[in-house]
């Protein structure tokens, strides 16, 4: 008797946090506020921005086409056994039972694949592919002096005036930094940095101040819009952060009635009008939690963005920085919560935060010559961007497909099998095609 009671207690327990459940609009409100959610995967589809999950899945394919062509890039004639490019396999994001042959030869535009007399299989660039490494060659030698004044600035922002050159090795690909950045390219602008060795590593060290530098690309705009002249000296800054939202976003949503908000436009506005310190200048005197410390941290977020060629970056990549520029310890909520200042995209193993005013849409507002080099390369891979799932993050993409070889005609490739011709015959490209993000970097290929 005392059990069957016990049993209908709780029964009954249950039954009404049911019931409170299915009455509490936040429970069942189809997307939480941006400034409560601590992940990024609790936001709604309606808060994610389709044109710019469509640049992170073209991103993410040619992440993972740049890893294979550098790892061909640094072997003798650009060819080596395809077997040996299963190495990586960790970076391209592959399950068993696919295999790197199985991306390489969606690409036959830009890797060709053979068999020699004694049955091996072997990889190595196009022709087309070798015409674009030697133009990449080109445009990033041009583009070194640039890179050498955002390295240099980046010095100047942090707070012992020298960072680890592992971790600006994170930025290599997004800045546009040579192959031989850590060899040759840290030596070529004495007059800027040089390298020191330190007890925990080699690090780059700022050589010297330049007061031009100094200026952040809000103030630079600023000034060619009003015509004002820029201070002299880095100081504290009133300058708003320009804002973007999809064309159907609205501050709010209805819900049973009520109004609940995407941004509250007070807090927003509030920020706005907070004076901060210049990213440039001396921030150790901030209380951390601080709106002025907030806001300077956001200011150097969106600086560094400023210096990438494709405006975004991985997160991971910004978080590896905390310490040498000032920034809070929960750096992603910060992310999160200014929402139309920056955009994180959860697609993927890694999530990627983009500079929100710097796209039209999909497209970059101003592409500089090695952004136009990677969309020609992507043109090659035969990668059609059709995003699908987009309120899905669980499940494959459409670039997953494009990886894995997900067409209904397509049959498993294996590398040892009794046809390797079948690897030759069989080169067509799906249209529907999506992908797994990593930050494929070829250098543990290269020492193997």
């Amino acid at each position: 008797m005392h059990a069957a009671r016990s049993r209908n207690c709780l029964s009954d327990l249950l039954h009404c946090q049911r019931h409170w459940r299915c009455r509490c609009p936040y429970q069942l409100s189809p997307a939480r506020g941006m400034t409560r959610g601590r992940s990024v995967k609790d936001r709604s589809k309606k808060k994610r921005v389709h044109a710019l999950e469509v640049a992170t899945e073209r991103w993410k394919v040619l992440s993972k086409v740049l890893a294979v062509v550098d790892a061909l890039k640094k072997e003798d004639e650009h060819v080596t056994p395809l077997k040996r490019l299963e190495i990586l396999r960790p970076q391209l994001g592959l399950v068993k039972p696919h295999k790197v042959a199985h991306f390489v030869r969606r690409s036959p535009h830009l890797f060709e694949v053979c068999r020699d007399s004694r049955g091996v299989m072997w990889a190595g660039l196009s022709p087309q592919a070798e015409a674009l490494v030697e133009e990449e060659a080109r445009l990033l030698e041009d583009h070194s002096p640039v890179a050498a004044q955002y390295v240099t600035r980046m010095l100047m922002m942090s707070v012992d005036r020298r960072l680890p050159v592992d971790k600006i090795a994170h930025f290599r690909r997004d800045m546009g930094l040579p192959h031989d950045f850590r060899t040759r390219w840290v030596h070529m602008f004495p007059e800027h940095f040089r390298l020191v060795r330190l007890e925990d590593g080699e690090y780059l060290e700022l050589i010297s101040w330049d007061p031009t530098w100094a200026v952040t690309e809000l103030e630079k705009k600023a000034s060619v819009s009003t015509g004002d002249a820029i201070a002299s000296s880095p100081g504290e800054l009133s300058l708003p952060f320009p804002m973007k939202f999809p064309p159907n976003f609205t501050t709010y949503y209805r819900f049973r009635g009520k109004a609940h908000h995407y941004v509250k436009m007070g807090n927003t506005e509030q920020f706005q009008k907070v004076t901060y310190l210049s990213p440039y200048a001396e921030a150790k005197g901030l209380a951390p939690g601080s709106p002025e410390f907030d806001k300077r941290a956001v200011a150097v977020m969106h600086e560094i963005l400023s210096f990438m060629l494709e405006k975004r970056l991985v997160t991971d990549h910004l978080t590896h920085f905390r310490r040498e520029f000032v920034m809070p310890q929960k750096l992603m909520r910060l992310l999160l919560k200014h929402y139309g200042i920056f955009y994180v995209s959860e697609r993927g193993k890694r999530l990627s935060v983009f500079l929100t005013e710097a796209y039209d849409g999909n497209e970059l507002i101003e592409k500089c010559p090695l952004v136009r080099w990677r969309e020609k390369l992507l043109q090659l891979t035969g990668y059609r961007g059709r995003l699908k799932n987009l309120g899905k993050v669980d499940v494959c993409s459409d670039s997953d497909e494009y990886l894995l070889g997900h067409d209904d005609d397509d049959d498993v490739l294996d590398v040892e099998s009794e046809n390797p011709d079948d690897i030759l015959d069989d080169c067509s490209i799906s249209d529907d095609s999506e992908m797994d993000l990593g930050d494929a970097d070829a250098d543990e290929f290269c020492r193997d």
